[in-house]
C-alpha cells in the first residue's frame, strides 16, 4: 500500500491548524451565536465551545500519537471501540465537512462578487484543489501565508475597534437562558473544528508522537485568544442586536467605529481567511476518503496515491467535485450547523475511543475526565443545535449507518 511522505514539522502542523480555523468563527459563525445567545451569553457560548474544543484536542492527540495514519477518528474508532463506530466517525466528517467546505466556497463568492457568487466559489474550490494536489507541502505554504495576511487583517480590526468597545454592551442573555448558550456554543464549535486537520494529516507528520500532541493545542489556545478579543470587539462595538443581524460583522465595526475606509481590507481578509480554511478543509476531508477507500468503506478506486507528489489525488479530486455540485445546485444555508452536528458525533467517537487507553502517567492533564467530558459535552451540544440542523445531522449520520448495514449482510450472505 502506497504511503504518503512525512513532512510536517510543528510549526507546519500549527500553521495548517491555524489556517483551518480562523476564518469561520470570526468571520461567519458570530452573528447567528449572539443572535442564540444574547451578549453576554455570546462569550459564555464562547468559552463552553473552546473548553469542550480541549477536550477533544487532548483526546486526538493522544490516539493520533498512538495511530500517526490519515484518516483520524475514522481509524480510531475503528482500532478502539468497533469497525462500526469508526465508519460513523468518517462518514460523518466526510459528509459533514463536504457541507462545510461548500458554505466556504460560497462565502468566498459572497465577499468577493456576490451577484455572481456561485461562479466565484466554483472557482475557488478548482484552485485550491489544485494547489492541494501539488503535496502537503505546497498546501503548508500556501496556509502560512495566508494565515500571516488573516492575522495582519485582524489585528486591524482589534486596533481599530477596541477604543469604542462599551462595556455595558457585552451583558445580557438571551430569552431562551442555558439551551440559547449551548445552541451558540454548538455553532461556535464550528470554528474550533478545524484542529483535527493536524490529526487526519498524521501520515504526513514527522514524529507524530511528539509533534502532534504539540502542535494541536498550540493551534486551538492561539484561536481561542484571537477569537475571544475580537467577540469583545464585535460585540463591544455593535451590540448585540446589531451584530445579530448583521451579515459582515468585523467589517460592520470598523465602519462603526469610524473608519468605513478599511471595510474593504476587512472584506478583503475575510475571502483570505475563509480561502486558508478552504485550503486545508478539502486537503482534510481527502485523507479521510483516502482511509476509509483504503478499508473500502467508499469505493477502493479513491485510495490511490499520486506516484510523483504522494497526495491521495482521486479522493481530493473526488471531494472537490461533490462540493462543486453543492455550490451550484443547492442552498447551503444552515450548512454550519449541519456540519457542527456531524462534526460533534465524530468527537464524541474520539473521546470514547481515548477512553479505551486508560491513564497516563507521563501527562499532568486529567485525561481521562477531558476525554469523559468532551464525550458528555459533544453529545450535549449536538442535541442542542438548531432543530433542522439536529434533524438532518442525525438523519444523514442514519443513512450511513443503514447503508453500513445492508452492505456488510451482503458480505456475509
Amino acid at each position: 500500500m502506497a504511503e504518503l511522505a512525512r513532512r510536517l514539522g510543528v510549526p507546519d502542523a500549527v500553521v495548517i491548524g491555524l489556517g483551518s480555523m480562523l476564518g469561520a468563527g470570526v468571520f461567519v459563525v458570530f452573528a447567528p451565536a449572539a443572535a442564540a445567545a444574547g451578549g453576554a451569553g455570546l462569550l459564555v457560548a464562547l468559552a463552553v465551545a473552546g473548553f469542550i474544543a480541549f477536550c477533544n484536542a487532548t483526546s486526538s492527540a493522544r490516539l493520533a500519537a498512538r495511530y500517526p495514519e490519515s484518516g483520524g477518528t475514522y481509524v480510531y474508532g475503528r482500532e478502539r471501540l468497533h469497525p462500526f463506530a469508526g465508519f460513523l466517525a468518517g462518514w460523518g466528517f466526510v459528509i459533514g465537512k463536504t457541507a462545510s467546505c461548500a458554505a466556504m466556497s460560497l462565502t468566498i463568492g459572497a465577499y468577493l462578487w456576490p451577484e455572481r457568487a456561485r461562479l466565484v466559489a466554483v472557482l475557488a474550490v478548482v484552485a485550491v484543489t489544485a494547489v492541494n494536489l501539488r503535496g502537503v507541502g505546497r498546501t503548508a505554504t500556501a496556509t502560512r501565508v495566508l494565515v500571516g495576511l488573516v492575522l495582519a487583517v485582524l489585528a486591524v480590526v482589534a486596533v481599530t475597534g477596541a477604543p469604542h468597545v462599551e462595556p455595558a454592551r457585552l451583558a445580557g442573555f438571551a430569552d431562551t437562558g442555558v439551551r440559547g448558550v449551548l445552541t451558540a456554543a454548538g455553532l461556535l464549535f464550528f470554528a474550533f473544528a478545524g484542529y483535527a486537520r493536524i490529526a487526519t494529516l498524521g501520515e504526513e507528520v514527522r514524529e507524530p508522537d511528539r509533534t502532534i500532541p504539540r502542535a494541536v493545542p498550540l493551534a486551538l489556545g492561539v484561536v481561542l485568544a484571537i477569537y475571544l478579543l475580537l467577540a469583545v470587539v464585535a460585540l463591544g462595538v455593535l451590540g448585540q442586536p446589531r451584530l445579530a443581524a448583521s451579515t459582515a460583522p468585523l467589517a460592520e465595526a470598523v465602519s462603526a467605529a469610524g473608519l468605513p475606509g478599511l471595510t474593504w481590507l476587512v472584506r478583503a481578509g475575510a475571502t483570505v481567511a475563509v480561502t486558508g480554511v478552504l485550503l486545508s478543509l478539502l486537503a482534510g476531508v481527502g485523507r479521510t476518503t483516502l482511509a476509509m477507500a483504503r478499508r473500502r468503506d467508499l469505493p477502493s478506486a479513491l485510495a490511490a496515491v499520486h506516484p510523483r507528489y504522494r497526495v491521495p489525488h482521486r479522493a481530493e479530486l473526488a471531494v472537490a467535485a461533490v462540493v462543486i455540485v453543492v455550490v451550484s445546485l443547492a442552498d447551503v444555508r444552515g450548512a454550519i450547523g449541519f456540519s457542527s452536528c456531524t462534526v460533534l458525533v465524530y468527537y464524541a467517537i474520539a473521546n470514547a475511543s481515548a477512553l479505551t487507553l486508560g491513564r497516563d502517567p507521563a501527562r499532568k492533564l486529567p485525561v481521562q475526565l477531558l476525554a469523559a467530558l468532551g464525550l458528555v459535552g459533544c453529545l450535549l451540544l449536538a442535541v442542542n443545535l438548531p432543530p433542522a440542523s439536529t434533524l438532518a445531522g442525525f438523519g444523514v449520520l442514519a443513512l450511513g449507518a443503514l447503508w453500513y448495514a445492508l452492505r456488510h449482510a451482503t458480505r456475509a450472505t
